[in-house]
């Protein structure tokens, strides 16, 4: 069975010992189909030494050369996209469209990197005292580590080290173990993109290999998405061993339908969302909040599109969601379904009985609605991450803001609505990092930055965009004065309004 290896120093690396390695499963078969090598601090160690060797030359490298680095590594990603978005589907299992369109947002923020010589520019001020100048300058960090989710394998790893790279950095990459392969695929396309070898790495592993990333003294910051839980865990202990760190964490999406809503278009985008890539999306909308009588109509809709949903797998023509990640998942989900129905809430449509013919043994749910569902259970407090979606209803616009922004996530949300004041107040006042005026899922393009608040994210810089420019790099400011002749010391403490 193939193993699939790390890769450090511009090399694939297999341990000598080898024996341990994690199940990389096809999850529409639920056939283990690879292995992966999973690593620990020795392969962290060996990662951040060849990043950090290769550092002073790449940070050295003229901004422009780093640039066309990444133009060409843009070019090899659109030639091979095909491949990449099936290595995703193989070990993912979300359809081969998504999957496509996965590389193709990844992709736009390389081409936001291409221009890093302009994104880099410093400030000058002239003459800010007598013959004084100030400038300032954007420096790399050093070694960057990036600790990527299942559920985007290419797309998240590429929010990341495309930004870091052309800001000068080397990085280190840490996937999830369950869908490797896109890592590895990368790496190799960085190597003939010209990328020179250390600058780029991957490390395969479990919590021994975060946990030595976290504490390794030479990797300089640290960029997580993953669940809340463990970005509180990352954000605390990597900035405890002063790291610079941003982590993303879990959500709770809500879109919130007001009566005057165009149902039909509402009910569309709500299928879309909330069960494409099987709801396995850190910007799925799991929450429906339907305004006043608009629910019984949102729910008339819903329920044929959602039952007519086409179930299989992902690289199987016309399927619209596959299955989930891992058997694990699938218990998860399933769990919270019978939890949902002992709290009490409505299952207006069950996915559970799903049989997808021929592959039986394949990690399937089918679609989910739960209507009348409360703030206190716990389908609508927990992230389920998976195709289950609740419907909350509410008397009136202003509840409906009350509802979303106690909610202890705050990741995105959106609202459907004709009525520009309605959406107007929304954006304004609703606690939410990413809002969408009749868009589902206002995930930004990679000139702007994506970021939630509250318990979605930790830490003060947001991915990719200027954000990101400034989360891998350090600002230095230089005064500077040339003076014609030398006066002596001055023991006073300068002030700009003073000259020699």
């Amino acid at each position: 069975m193939d193993i699939i290896p790390h890769f450090i120093g511009g090399a694939k690396v297999r341990p000598q010992d080898a024996h341990e390695t994690g199940d990389v499963y096809n999850p529409a078969t639920g056939q283990i189909a690879r292995k992966v090598c999973m690593g620990g601090a020795a392969e962290v160690v060996a990662a951040a030494k060849a990043a950090s060797d290769a550092f002073p030359e790449w940070a050295a490298t003229p901004p422009l050369a780093r640039a066309r680095v990444m133009f060409e590594f843009r070019g090899l990603v659109e030639r091979h996209a095909d491949e990449l978005a099936g290595l995703i589907t193989s070990e993912h299992g979300k359809v081969l469209s998504d999957a496509r369109g996965e590389v193709t947002r990844g992709l736009e923020v390389v081409e936001f990197a291409c221009g890093i010589p302009h994104l880099l520019k410093g400030e000058f001020s002239e003459q800010v005292g007598r013959g004084i100048d100030s400038y300032s300058m954007r420096q790399p960090l050093g070694v960057c580590a990036g600790i990527t989710p299942f559920n985007f394998p290419a797309m998240v790893p590429m929010w990341m080290f495309p930004v870091a790279l052309a800001c000068g950095n080397t990085f280190i990459l840490k996937p999830s173990p369950s869908d490797p392969s896109a890592s590895i695929m990368i790496a190799e396309l960085l190597k003939q993109a010209g990328l020179p070898d250390g600058v780029f790495n991957v490390v395969h592993g479990d919590k021994r290999a975060v946990d030595a990333i976290l504490e390794h003294k030479r990797i300089a910051a640290v960029s997580f998405v993953g669940s809340t839980a463990i970005a509180s865990y990352i954000y605390a202990t990597a900035a405890a061993n002063g790291k610079r760190v941003q982590a993303l964490g879990g959500a709770k999406n809500h879109m919130l339908v007001m009566p005057d809503a165009d149902l039909d278009a509402a009910a569309d985008a709500l299928v879309g969302a909330a069960y494409g890539s099987a709801g396995e999306r850190c910007m799925a909308v799991s929450v429906a909040v339907a305004v006043g009588d608009a629910g019984d109509a949102l729910i008339e809709k819903l329920k044929p599109r959602v039952e007519a949903l086409k179930i299989g797998p992902g690289t199987q023509a016309g399927v619209e969601m596959g299955p989930l990640v891992t058997p694990a998942a699938l218990a998860r989900v399933r769990g919270y379904i019978e939890d949902g129905i002992k709290e009490g809430a409505t299952l207006a449509v069950d996915g559970r009985p799903l049989k997808v013919k021929g592959c039986e043994g394949g990690f399937f749910v089918g679609g989910c609605v739960f209507d009348r569902v409360m703030p206190t259970m716990k389908i609508y407090r927990d992230e389920i991450f998976g195709p289950v979606l609740s419907i909350v209803r509410v008397p009136d616009l202003d509840a409906g803001i009350q509802l979303i922004s106690e909610n202890e996530y705050g990741n995105g949300t959106s609202i459907f609505t004709r009525d520009g004041a309605a959406a107007r107040e929304f954006t304004s006042r609703v606690q939410i990092g990413m809002v969408g005026l009749n868009v589902p899922i206002p995930v930004p393009m990679a000139f702007h930055s994506f970021g939630g608040w509250k318990r979605s994210m930790f830490g003060d810089m947001a991915v990719h965009g200027m954000e990101g420019v400034r989360f891998y790099t350090r600002l230095k400011t230089v005064t500077a004065r040339w003076p014609e002749h030398r006066v002596g010391a001055d023991f006073a403490m300068p002030t700009m309004n003073r000259s020699k």
